[in-house]
């Protein structure tokens, strides 16, 4: 099993940044992907960034291209999404996902992220 714990939500304005941290527990060692994804109010949950914690490769939405940063500290067992230059069309609850050996998927609680304009 793996828990996942994220931090680092709030409210900003647009333009600002936030960074967001996402606590991984438990069998760490089965974790092959760690992703963050967002989920706004009506709308679908979408992928927004993919990290490979073994060597770091990483890949982005093209909506967040170039504004958000995915990294992680293995020594922490910490994943963070740096936000920049925020929008309102970024406000979502986003969501910290760890995909596993043998299918296993897990998720975080989620936290509140709103950019007013």
């Amino acid at each position: 099993q793996v828990q996942l714990v994220e931090s680092g939500g709030g409210l900003v304005q647009a333009g600002g940044s936030l960074m967001l941290s996402c606590a991984a527990s438990g069998s760490i060692f089965t974790i092959n992907v760690m992703n963050w994804y967002r989920q706004a109010p009506g709308k679908q949950r979408e992928l927004v960034a993919t990290i490979i914690p073994s060597g770091g490769s990483t890949n982005y939405a093209d909506s967040v291209k170039g504004r958000f940063t995915i990294s992680r500290d293995n020594a922490k067992n910490t994943v963070y999404l740096q936000m920049n230059s925020l929008k309102p069309e970024d406000t979502a609850v986003y969501y910290c996902n760890a995909k596993a050996i043998r299918q296993k998927d897990y998720w975080g609680q989620g936290t509140q992220v709103t950019v007013s304009s």
